[in-house]
C-alpha cells in the first residue's frame, strides 16, 4: 500500500497550490479519502474529505470557500485545490485512506509541505 502526496511547495499569500495523492496497493475507490494537516506545535487537523460512495464533500470551516477536495478514481488520485492560500494555512499536509465496515483499514501518506510566505 502507498500514498504519494505531491504538489507541495513555498508560495506567496494568496497563492494558489494543488496537492496531489497518488494511491497503489489497495482498492481506491471503496476508500474515503481525505486531506489533513498539521502545523508546528498543533495537533494534526481534518481539512476535507470526499466519500467514495456518492463524492460527496466536506471541508473545514477554516478553508471553506478556498479549498476544494477531488478524486479521481480512474487515476487513483485525490486532489486538494487550495486557493488565497495564508500564512495559517502552513503545515505538513497529508493523505489519508479509509475503509468503514466490518474491517476498518486506515492509511496515511508521508506527507508534503506547503508553506505560505512572502
Amino acid at each position: 500500500v502507498q500514498l504519494g502526496e505531491s504538489g507541495g511547495g513555498l508560495v506567496q499569500p494568496g497563492g494558489s497550490l494543488r496537492l496531489s495523492c497518488a494511491a497503489s496497493g489497495f482498492t481506491f475507490s471503496s476508500y474515503v479519502m481525505s486531506w489533513y494537516r498539521q502545523a508546528p506545535g498543533k495537533e494534526r487537523e481534518l481539512v476535507a474529505y470526499i466519500n467514495n460512495v456518492d463524492g460527496s464533500t466536506n471541508v473545514a470551516d477554516s478553508v471553506k470557500g478556498r479549498f476544494t477536495i477531488s478524486r479521481d478514481n480512474g487515476k487513483n488520485t485525490v486532489y486538494l485545490q487550495m486557493n488565497s492560500l495564508k500564512p495559517e494555512d502552513t503545515a505538513v499536509y497529508y493523505c489519508k485512506a479509509e475503509r468503514l465496515g466490518l474491517v476498518h483499514l486506515v492509511y496515511w501518506g508521508q506527507g508534503t509541505q506547503v508553506t505560505v510566505s512572502s
